[in-house]
């Protein structure tokens, strides 16, 4: 491979490069991809409006095909960030307004490019903000494939648009996951709570493997309910998990404290998520609990399951 940089008047750079990042990656076999550090994409999704499409200027890779506002990263920008950054700069996405829920990856081993799909919390009108688009649309999931697509999009999409439907969240008997570390979490038990709150946040955040969730694509990043019971309902709702820079929101942990037992507060806060269409991870090594959880149609984990992936 080699690293040929833009020059004006070349697609994506009509100025010439802005960044390091904007350069040509050239495989052996002649095929270029933008962006020397990879490229990543955001993939606004309404389910009232659809999804968000650019029409892409002709001066660009593959111009007048749709796909997703996207580009290349910066150096050491993780793709979750540089997705939001280019999506913010062609699409005038505010802030806060959208909430990753998953992420694609095509690796190239030279090159990479990850599509994030993001879920609209505030809904808003795209705006053209920089040369690369014609336009800005809101596309109706069932019209998507009925554009002339960008050829990555459009090899992409019949696997991301499966996904769409799927929504992920966990459950963690956080009293289970303490106790099961015998560092003195009895002498401070809201102080334990808190902790395991905030490594919780900082995994969600920055996160989950597809593997472990058992789904497709490459990364998930999923709400999690904390169970808290006892002297651990002291714990505040918020911590230092919540200033991940990479995250698109910092909302994904819900304390939920339990007014009386805490394994019928984890069972009720699991069924009310299945009620609502999500896909329930129970995390506790309690056999009780986990019968229960299965009962209604949760899948289980171990708290050493959920300690691992804190370590």
């Amino acid at each position: 491979m080699s690293i040929i940089p833009a020059v004006p008047g070349e697609p994506r750079r009509p100025q010439g490069p802005r960044d390091p990042g904007d350069a040509w990656v050239v495989a052996e076999t002649g095929e270029k991809y933008w962006g020397r550090f990879g490229a990543a994409g955001l993939l606004a999704f309404d389910p009232q409006r659809g999804v968000l499409l650019q029409h892409r200027v002709g001066w660009s890779h593959y111009g007048g095909t749709w796909g997703i506002p996207g580009g290349a990263l910066h150096e050491g920008e993780s793709p979750l960030r540089g997705a939001l950054r280019e999506a913010q700069e062609e699409a005038g996405i505010p802030d806060g307004a959208v909430r990753a829920r998953f992420a694609s990856v095509l690796d190239l081993s030279i090159w990479s490019y990850t599509t994030v799909i993001a879920d609209v919390l505030e809904p808003f009108d795209p705006v053209i903000s920089d040369p690369e688009s014609l336009a800005l649309e809101w596309v109706p999931v069932d019209e998507v494939d009925q554009r002339p697509l960008h050829p990555g999009f459009g090899a992409a999409w019949t696997s991301l648009r499966a996904l769409l439907p799927v929504r992920p969240a966990v459950v963690v008997d956080a009293a289970n996951v303490v106790g099961s570390v015998p560092d003195g979490w009895w002498r401070d038990r809201a102080g334990a709570a808190s902790r395991l709150r905030d490594r919780v946040s900082a995994w969600t955040t920055g996160g989950v493997s597809a593997a472990l969730l058992g789904l497709g694509a490459d990364r998930w990043y999923p709400g999690v309910s904390l169970v808290v019971e006892g002297a651990a309902r002291a714990i505040a709702d918020t911590g230092r998990g919540g200033t991940n820079s990479d995250a698109v929101d910092h909302g994904r942990v819900e304390v939920v404290r339990a007014a009386g037992a805490g394994d019928d507060a984890i069972v009720d806060q699991a069924r009310r998520l299945l009620g609502g269409g999500l896909s329930v991870v129970g995390v506790t090594s309690d056999r009780g609990l986990r019968a229960r959880l299965e009962g209604i149609g949760a899948r289980v984990e171990s708290a050493g399951w959920l300690l691992e992936q804190l370590a």
